[in-house]
This record gives C-alpha cells, sequence and structure tokens, in this order.
C-alpha cells in the first residue's frame, strides 16, 4: 500500500539512524552520507529527504538515546521508583550497552567534527537534563519534592548516579564491579531524602 504523502517512513528512519551509528562506529565522522544510505538500503535522495547533514544525524541518534534514557520520566509512580528506573537506564546504557564506545568515539572526533560533537551534546545529555528538569519542577508543583534549582539538581542526579563511571567508559579503562541494580536504588533514594519537603 503506498505512502499517503507527507507520510514517514519509520523503518526507514529507523535504518538510516541504524546504519549511521554503526558506520560512525566504525569509522567516525569521515563516513560519506553515501556509504550511510547505501548500509541502510536506502537512496541518497531519502537519506537527504530526512537528514540533510552528518550533524542532524547525529542530533538525531543523540534524541533517540535521549528518549530511550528518560522513558522512566513519562511513567507514574513514586519519585523514588521512577528516579531508580532512569538511574537503572543510564547506568545500563553506559555500563551494558555499549560500555562507552559511544563516549570514546564522541571524545575522539570533538576536536575535528566540534559541531557534530554539539550537536550530540545538545540532542542527547543535554536535552535528557531538560526533561529531568522539568520533570523535579512538577514533582516540586505537587509537594512531592522540594526542588529549588531543578536544572542544578538534575545534573546533580546524574552526577550521582554515574560517578566516575563515564570517565572510565571514555577512558576505555576497566570498571570495578558495579551491582547497577543496587547502585540506582541508592542514588534514587539519597535524592530524594535530600529533597524531601
Amino acid at each position: 500500500m503506498p505512502r499517503v504523502a507527507g507520510q514517514i517512513d519509520h523503518k526507514k528512519r529507523e535504518a538510516i539512524l541504524d546504519a549511521a551509528l554503526a558506520l560512525f562506529s566504525e569509522r567516525g565522522v569521515t563516513v560519506s552520507m553515501e556509504e550511510i544510505a547505501r548500509r541502510a538500503g536506502v537512496s541518497k535522495q531519502t537519506l537527504y529527504n530526512r537528514f540533510a547533514s552528518k550533524v542532524e544525524l547525529a542530533r538525531a541518534l543523540a534524541g533517540r538515546r535521549a528518549d530511550d534514557i528518560t522513558a522512566p520520566l513519562r511513567t507514574d509512580g513514586a519519585p523514588v521508583a521512577i528516579l531508580t528506573a532512569l538511574a537503572l537506564t543510564l547506568l545500563e546504557k553506559l555500563l551494558r550497552t555499549d560500555r562507552g564506545e559511544g563516549l570514546r568515539g564522541v571524545a575522539l572526533m570533538s576536536p575535528a567534527a566540534p559541531e557534530i560533537a554539539l550537536a550530540i551534546y545538545d540532542g542527547g545529555p543535554r536535552e535528557s537534563l531538560r526533561r529531568l528538569s522539568e520533570w523535579l519542577v512538577l514533582q516540586d508543583r505537587k509537594g512531592v519534592l522540594t526542588i529549588p534549582d531543578p536544572d542544578s539538581a538534575a545534573e546533580m542526579f546524574t552526577g550521582m548516579v554515574l560517578g566516575h563511571s563515564h570517565l572510565r567508559a571514555m577512558l576505555g579503562v576497566p570498571h570495578p564491579p558495579i551491582a547497577l541494580e543496587a547502585r540506582a536504588a541508592e542514588a534514587a533514594r539519597r535524592f530524594v531524602t535530600a529533597f524531601a519537603p
């Protein structure tokens, strides 16, 4: 069945993003848009219709990751449960899913492609912090938590969760054994206790 004009083919979009992620991981930013289109099984025109540049592709990849990480914020429940789920997602993405390859890749290509590094930061980590900050504002309005500076609190929470894990991952240094579930729960509990009304 043909698509309606203007309708987005989500399968093609995901295929493009998957191909870009794989090729960026394999070869960095030197990969061409033509190679990304070929790996995704789409025409160059289809690729450019969706993403005009590698900067846009990088921002979309980071946004997809931010959507995954912040999914717990779109659920109902007690703040400690939601923050535990968010913390666990952060830790799993970093330590189980890609084991820091993404961070190392961004760090290595940042000097050569600062515009792509900025797009990744804006679309991913900064967007995740913004969403957490908005969620904290809602908790403050409900009287469940008292958050005088939601932006700082959002950064504080992610720092509590990650500790030096992101630095180890970026540098390729082995991680000490971490009980991810216990660490996520403890960070959430301590945060909620610190900002209790």
